[in-house]
């Protein structure tokens, strides 16, 4: 069906008809429906609409007069965009599905209508600005410039700012703020990453993706409601940061390379070049220095298989050590209300992208894991051990302890990679959002502890007996799973404490506020910090 969306008078033109005949074809229809729509005029007193057969329900003519205005469907908002590029393009696409008129403003407008529906009216600037009252720039700043011509045809307008930089802070203000200067009459709202939403999600009707956020600021609250509500319109989840001043950290958001993956990076990059040197002293040249003997073919598979996973537990180790320390905090100081320090709240922040680190490194561990037996070296030494068990003349080499070792071993792992997995799950935003909090604490909180401690006995199992053996200790270097399980262990340890009748009474109350009312009084008598949130509910994973 062809729902039409404007009402015209009678003495309404040829060529505007035609137009609206246009902008009508544009909507989608069933086969019955007829694709040239019927207007219908009965006086100059009366006014005339478009309807979707021309003709009512029961088959006869519809004629309106008298409230034909009120029984008219509601005119089409306006919406104008200055520029002709891609994203104009995208842009128009996505707001005349969503049942807006669009007016797009070019320097060369005969040029530029070629890439746009014929729906769309394509015209100059100065024509542009006058046909609506929101007005999105899609020019960069550097050409800013020719916005002065049309000073006096911008007052009042709403100007939705899409601008980017290339790098970060590469201008001394906003391009937002720098657009309110020079344009004082003007209302400014900063529109960031309706310009950083992929092409493909511009175009579709109803984008599921994560990259719908759009960040919007301004000094005017009506204004930055009006670019709010045209954003949910468009099936876009708009974010309110505030006054104008706030633009300058929202166009440095798209610039940003990982900001909040930098620092767990450079920790696992510092743990698996300290790991990966510690094996390497330890298993290549401490038997080339002794027996002169080449292992060096062991660096791309072994040496590597023998780095990850001690990194992975380390790092799954330090995501929870970051909680307990705020709760050894909150413990000594006897109240919540005291902030943290700033290298513990970056910490606490960045326990998602370490738990994360942690399950990925696991994942590729196990992939070598799998691949070990299909090495050549492998091949060869299996054959010398069955060579040497003939020659000794031994029927079975059957281990009863080695196997049992082994199949709870891998039992262990396997266990802890599928507790892993369900912790990474549950980061993903969409399954999140699914869960209520106590599900989600015991997830990430009760179910994480439990991975840490399988992985724990994973490693000791691998380690076995060796931890006792002097052989074991290459230039007097314990061996690397005992390294890599010390912090582990001092975690779990440090969980036993804070589940002591003694200690966890007391550190539930101060998480509740109930403990902390001599603190508190003297925070509000200094000027003391806000409260803040308990380290138990910033997500791990």
């Amino acid at each position: 069906m062809l729902i039409m969306t404007q009402c015209y008078p009678p003495n309404q033109s040829a060529h505007e008809a035609a137009v609206m005949d246009s902008m009508s074809m544009l909507g989608g229809g069933s086969s019955n429906s007829k694709r040239s729509p019927v207007f219908l005029t009965t006086s100059s007193q009366h006014q005339a609409c478009f309807l979707p057969n021309g003709s009512n329900k029961n088959g006869g003519v519809v004629l309106h007069g008298g409230c034909a205005a009120a029984a008219c469907v509601p005119a089409q908002p306006s919406v104008s965009i200055l520029g002709s590029g891609d994203f104009s393009k995208c842009l128009t696409k996505r707001l005349l599905r969503c049942g807006f008129h669009v007016v797009v403003g070019s320097r060369q407008p005969k040029v530029a209508a070629q890439a746009f529906p014929h729906v769309v009216d394509v015209t100059h600037h100065e024509d542009a600005v006058g046909k609506a009252s929101i007005v999105f720039l899609a020019v960069r700043r550097e050409h800013y410039s020719v916005l002065w011509d049309l000073k006096h045809l911008l007052q009042g307008k709403i100007l939705v700012d899409v601008s980017n930089n290339r790098r970060v802070n590469q201008y001394p203000e906003s391009n937002a703020e720098y657009l309110a200067s020079l344009l004082p009459d003007s209302t400014v709202v900063k529109g960031q990453r309706f310009n950083v939403i992929s092409a493909w999600a511009m175009q579709q009707s109803t984008p599921t993706d994560a990259s719908t956020q759009v960040f919007i600021c301004s000094d005017c609250v009506s204004s930055r409601q009006r670019v709010m509500e045209l954003a949910r319109r468009l099936h876009f989840t708009p974010v309110d940061m505030g006054p104008l001043s706030a633009s300058r950290d929202i166009e440095n958001i798209p610039v940003q390379l990982f900001s909040g993956w930098k620092g767990p990076v450079l920790a696992a990059v510092a743990l698996s070049i300290f790991f990966f040197a510690y094996s390497f002293v330890r298993d290549i040249i401490h038997p080339y220095v002794k027996y002169k003997q080449s292992d060096f073919y062991k660096i791309p598979m072994e040496l590597v298989n023998r780095t990850l996973p001690t990194v992975s537990i380390t790092l799954l180790a330090l995501v929870y050590l970051g909680g307990q320390l705020a709760a050894a905090h909150q413990l000594y100081y006897g109240s919540k209300y005291r902030h943290f320090p700033r290298w513990l709240e970056g910490w606490l922040g960045s326990r998602k992208q370490l738990g994360l680190l942690s399950f990925f490194l696991a994942c590729v561990h196990v992939l070598y894991s799998l691949c070990l037996p299909m090495r050549r070296s492998e091949r060869y030494l299996l054959l010398n051990s069955a060579y040497q068990q003939v020659h000794a003349n031994v029927e079975s080499a059957w281990n009863e302890e080695e196997v049992w070792r082994v199949e709870m071993y891998v039992s262990f792992g396997i266990m802890s990679l599928g507790l892993l997995s369900l912790l990474a799950i549950t980061s993903i935003p969409s399954v999140h959002s699914s869960l209520n909090w106590r599900e989600f604490s015991f997830i990430q909180s009760t179910l994480g502890y439990i991975a840490l401690l399988i992985a724990t006995l994973h490693g000791l199992l691998f380690g076995w007996k060796r931890a006792f053996e002097e052989e074991a200790y290459r230039f007097y270097l314990p061996p690397s799973f005992a390294v890599a399980l010390a912090l582990p262990v001092c975690v779990i340890l440090g969980k036993v404490v804070l589940l002591l009748p003694c200690v966890a009474p007391k550190l539930h109350r101060i998480r509740r506020g109930q403990d902390s009312r001599q603190y508190r009084g003297h925070s509000m008598e200094t000027g003391g910090s806000a409260v803040q949130v308990s380290p138990e509910r910033v997500t791990i994973m």
